[in-house]
């Protein structure tokens, strides 16, 4: 390793290389293509960004692509590619869709040694004629399992044909499919495989909870969790129309300490949410599996499922947010007795799943002996008083009226007969 990224490792506290940036380093700088596969916060961007810079002179044009399958994803990777690139003088550019076209290809004009991109956006400016592949040495696919999909395998392959056909190709993900597991099938250059989800050991104690809670009561108990002290989560949903709605209810309720990231939103209120959700003004950040994909939350206390996801491999990676780099982490599972039930079955070979309860504002491993009911008058997720029930008069079998202030009947006045001239005798003169 080049003496400088080895000050810089020592500078940012690391003792010791993950499982995978040990397996794939020196196959990357020898130019071999790889698929490393290692759980979620394994630290894989370190793992192909040091043997990869190593190979690029700051003289070269663009020798190295970074293929995200999101903005910010994208950006999250160019940052730390940034870091350690700068150190040899290397520099790099985001290319990703929602931001200004223009400006990309103007920066391009001044032949980035790195790219970091969105596969749309790539390919739109690789058939404008504005990105050149032709020195390209390197491409990398991050979060393979979800590129090298259905939807997007033929875009990446397109992507890798228009390079040099010796380009080499890495291929990185926490999970694998089957594309990724057949990836010789769909690409010539012949693949080497590396998967050290046996032996990593950077995942922290990660608890797995299953909250019993009804559908409806779902968003009044996310209310609660903001009443522990420093708990910060990301909260997954299925649908987006749901996200909206609890999204609704907690704004509503004049919660500040929550918002929202979805790939509906702009490039600009993605980064504001995801700023806010690191520096700890906001606390609940509501996201889907689409949105929150790859995203890195340093010392992330805890997920919760809001929506149980609906396969094993969802599930992975939506874990994989919390427990990094040996921290703590903590994942609750919201549903009734029989969706629990399904989810322990369908992830019970790689997780334990245990019941927690709320006991108090605190969450606990022991059923409360008095079970506390969340009711609909309880909002704020704190406990209420109840009102004891009205009892009835045991004199009276009628609820007495209520008291008012009554008024007096007017006295009945009989109309007067008579004239204002009562008992007068009017004579009638003649004239």
């Amino acid at each position: 390793m080049i003496s400088e990224f080895q000050t810089h490792a020592e500078k940012l506290g690391y003792q010791s290389w993950t499982a995978i940036q040990k397996a794939v380093y020196e196959p990357l700088l020898a130019g071999q293509n790889v698929v490393g596969i290692a759980p979620t916060g394994s630290g894989k961007t370190v793992a192909f960004t040091l043997p990869l810079l190593s190979r690029i002179e700051p003289e070269d044009d663009t020798a190295l692509i970074v293929v995200e399958p999101s903005a910010e994803l994208a950006m999250q990777t160019e940052k730390t590619i940034q870091e350690w690139g700068r150190l040899i003088n290397l520099t790099t550019q985001g290319i990703v869709g929602g931001a200004n076209m223009k400006r990309q290809i103007e920066r391009l004009k001044d032949h980035p040694n790195i790219i970091v991109g969105t596969t749309g956006r790539l390919m739109d400016l690789i058939n404008l004629g504005k990105l050149k592949l032709t020195n390209v040495q390197t491409i990398v696919i991050d979060e393979a399992d979800n590129l090298l999909s259905e939807d997007t395998l033929p875009a990446i392959r397109e992507l890798v044909d228009k390079a040099p056909e010796a380009t080499q190709l890495g291929f990185f993900s926490a999970t694998e499919n089957d594309i990724l597991k057949n990836v010789n099938r769909w690409f010539v250059q012949d693949m080497q495989t590396f998967d050290v989800s046996a032996i990593d050991d950077t995942q922290g104690n990660v608890k797995h909870g299953q909250l019993q809670v009804s559908s409806h009561k779902k968003a009044q108990m996310l209310l609660r969790f903001l009443h522990m002290k420093d708990f910060k989560a990301l909260v997954f949903f299925d649908q987006l129309n749901t996200l909206q709605k609890v999204s609704g209810f907690l704004i509503h309720r004049h919660v500040r300490e929550a918002a929202k990231l979805t790939s509906e939103q702009s490039q600009t209120s993605r980064q504001n949410a995801l700023r806010d959700f690191r520096k700890g003004k906001v606390r609940l950040l509501l996201t889907t599996d689409v949105a929150a994909r790859g995203i890195d939350i340093p010392k992330l206390p805890a997920v919760i499922n809001f929506d149980l996801p609906r396969d094993a491999k969802t599930y992975t990676h939506r874990v994989g947010r919390t427990g990094r780099m040996h921290e703590d982490g903590l994942v609750i599972n919201m549903g009734d007795d029989h969706d629990l039930r399904r989810l322990k079955q369908m992830v019970r070979d790689h997780f334990d799943l245990q019941n927690i309860y709320f006991d108090g504002n605190q969450l606990s491993d022991t059923k409360p002996k008095m079970t506390e009911k969340l009711s609909a008058e309880d909002e704020s997720g704190t406990s209420q008083p109840e009102t004891p029930p009205a009892t009835k008069s045991p004199t009276h079998k009628k609820a007495d009226k209520p008291r008012g202030h009554q008024l007096k009947p007017r006295p009945h006045h009989k109309k007067n007969k008579h004239s204002k001239r009562k008992g007068m005798h009017h004579k009638r003169t003649e004239k």
